[in-house]
């Protein structure tokens, strides 16, 4: 009998050991189908504060470094990325206002890893203020992020 609990547990062990190695590979099939861009890139730049205020809808626009373009056509590896009041974590931002965005992004950070759906022009997609304090120094069109997940480095 004592042999039989010490297999059953070191079985246990094994088990748990080789879920915890498991990382979640499967992409969000909302960032896979939104948009007609999409790409992996890292988080270059946060340029200003961004702003925590219910009472102010806008978009800010962050510098990204492109790591893979999924689909669609990216003529540059720095993309400039208007995201949807940044300070609201992604899963709940949508609204009456811009209802067909989303993601698992809790929180920008610069160096993280995204996986997003996007829309370029900024322009044709979103009417509403834009924090872009790249304006006149940088002429690269700015892309509207619809969906952004955490991406693995």
């Amino acid at each position: 009998m004592k042999i039989v609990s010490t297999l059953v547990l070191l079985s246990l062990v094994w088990l748990s050991a080789s879920c915890a190695k498991k990382t979640q590979t499967a992409v969000d099939p909302n960032v896979t189908t939104r948009g007609s861009i999409e790409v992996t890139a890292q988080l270059e730049e946060i340029r200003g504060d961004l702003i925590d205020d219910p009472m102010y809808d806008y978009a800010h626009v962050m510098k990204y470094k492109v790591v893979q373009v999924h689909r669609g056509k990216v003529d540059k590896d720095i993309l400039y990325v208007g995201h949807y009041n940044p300070a609201e974590p992604r899963s709940s931002v949508a609204d009456a206002r811009v209802q067909e965005i989303g993601g698992n992004v809790k929180q920008f950070r610069v160096g993280d890893l995204h996986r997003m759906a996007m829309e370029v022009p900024i322009d044709d997609h979103y009417m509403g203020g834009i924090i872009n304090k790249y304006f006149g120094e940088v002429n690269d069109p700015v892309y509207w992020a619809m969906w952004t997940d955490k991406a693995e480095k």
